[in-house]
């Protein structure tokens, strides 16, 4: 049984994270995020992946083009994803699949989620980079 850390959501979101950027290397989704949430677990067992992260790892790899698209057009002149860290587009392509797909999640709190897991991968430089983008697709 997993201990209640690995039951919160911002543990669960940096599993997504994590396996969300071995989709960049050809990994399946359910595998990743498999590897993701089991990676520090001493014994090799089955364990009932959380949905909150299925849905996440799977959701995100399934619109990935139409988030990617939603960025592109937030960046500013003469960027592209292409020229982001892995993480910071990964960082923000969860993060906006959270604010477009999960109606139980306030904006702010997946934008809030998104820099919090820039401040644990990324710099100070992205952290601010990442609320720039994200907070442009905010709801009132």
């Amino acid at each position: 049984m997993k201990n209640k850390q690995h039951e919160s959501r911002h543990y669960l979101r940096r599993c997504a994270l994590q396996a969300i950027v071995s989709l960049e290397f050809g990994q399946e989704p359910l595998q990743a995020a498999q590897f993701a949430y089991l990676y520090n677990d001493e014994e090799e067992k089955e364990v009932a992946l959380p949905l909150f992260l299925l849905n996440l790892v799977t959701g995100v790899a399934d619109v990935q083009e139409e988030i990617d698209a939603q960025l592109e057009t937030r960046l500013k002149a003469g960027w592209t994803l292409e020229r982001l860290t892995l993480i910071d587009k990964n960082i923000m392509r969860l993060g906006l699949f959270e604010m477009l797909y999960f109606e139980e999640t306030p904006d702010r709190v997946a934008v809030n989620e998104a820099i919090e897991l820039a401040k644990e991968f990324s710099d100070p430089a992205s952290v601010k980079f990442i609320n720039g983008v994200l907070s442009q697709f905010i709801k009132s």
